[in-house]
């Protein structure tokens, strides 16, 4: 009987491959199949991150996904975890690529309920953009027993309103095309001096800008705001 094989979550990180793990370096440099996710406009960032380390003898498993949330990403997840399964059942060690922290609102986690039960996994942790952010605009985003909490922009103004009115320190990720509602929301609540903007962090193309410069237009699904905390340091 053949030996199942094992799948492992990869985080790789941000953006900057340096910034990847000697852990996620051994296994990707090792496992036979290596599978990512595609974006709907033929874009493979994740690959991308970590070219330079994947053997051109490795399989490779493009798994093509919807970012939009008008279209159900049930059936792409439910097709890339069986091309995956189809590997693990011959025996072969599988590697996903997720961009951040795999269960950090990462693509993997989906991967995961969906063959968890079947297979072995082993996750290994990434540096998450929200992290890698603090670091890229020199601010430290928590002190003492403030509350830090992430919400993505995608939420009813109504509820986004609500928990930005109670907030210590935030992110605010997925901003896309939802950044005028954000902006707007930071406005009301008094937050906008506070806030800071920055998109594709740690990527050579990474952009730091006055939140109050944005056009809202060219604002990309890679951005995010922070709001670090007003706590005075010791």
């Amino acid at each position: 009987m053949t030996k199942l094989g094992k799948l492992y979550g990869l985080g790789i990180g941000p953006g900057d491959p340096e910034l990847l793990t000697l852990k996620a370096h051994r296994i990707l440099t090792n496992v036979p199949v290596i599978a990512y996710p595609t974006l709907e406009n033929g874009k493979v960032l994740a690959r991308a991150i970590v070219a330079d380390f994947i053997r051109p003898d490795r399989i490779e498993i493009p798994m093509p996904l919807p970012f939009s949330v008008e279209r159900s990403s049930q059936p792409y997840y439910d097709i890339a975890a069986e091309k995956i399964a189809e590997h693990l059942n011959l025996g072969r060690d599988v590697a996903v690529l997720c961009v951040g922290d795999p269960m950090l609102y990462g693509s993997f986690m989906y991967i995961f309920n969906r063959l968890s039960e079947r297979f072995s996994i082993e996750v290994v942790p990434g540096i998450s953009s929200v992290m890698a952010s603090a670091a890229m605009l020199g601010v430290p985003i928590t002190y003492r027993n403030d509350v830090f909490s992430i919400m993505p922009a995608t939420l009813e103004a109504e509820i986004l309103r609500d928990r930005l009115a109670v907030v210590d320190a935030a992110a605010i990720i997925k901003l896309g095309r939802h950044f005028a509602k954000v902006r707007d929301i930071l406005d009301e609540l008094g937050l906008l001096e506070r806030a800071l903007y920055i998109e594709r962090a740690t990527l050579p193309n990474q952009q730091i800008i006055p939140i109050t410069e944005i056009d809202s237009a060219a604002v990309t699904y890679w951005a995010l705001i922070l709001i670090p905390s007003k706590t005075q340091p010791q």
